[in-house]
């Protein structure tokens, strides 16, 4: 698959999952608090490997803010 990941796509996966409008969603927020769980977070991951980026389940669960799990995704996007 040739699309490239952006903040923005994953800012409306996160937030289809949890079923919040993307706009809600700010950079910074425990995505923990917003309900976001270990399962959610996994179905991320699975579809995040699918278009070539490596990434792991602690890599995001240690740090659940957008920001931090772009900072990590980013360098990680083929």
């Amino acid at each position: 698959m040739s699309q490239k990941l952006t903040l923005e796509d994953v800012r409306a996966q996160v937030a289809e999952l949890l079923f919040e409008d993307p706009t809600e969603l700010t950079d910074d927020e425990n995505l923990v608090d917003w309900g976001l769980d270990s399962v959610r977070i996994m179905t991320l991951v699975e579809k995040w490997r699918k278009l070539g980026v490596r990434i792991t389940f602690a890599d995001l669960a240690e740090r659940p803010t957008l920001a931090d799990w772009w900072a990590v995704l980013e360098p990680n996007i083929p």
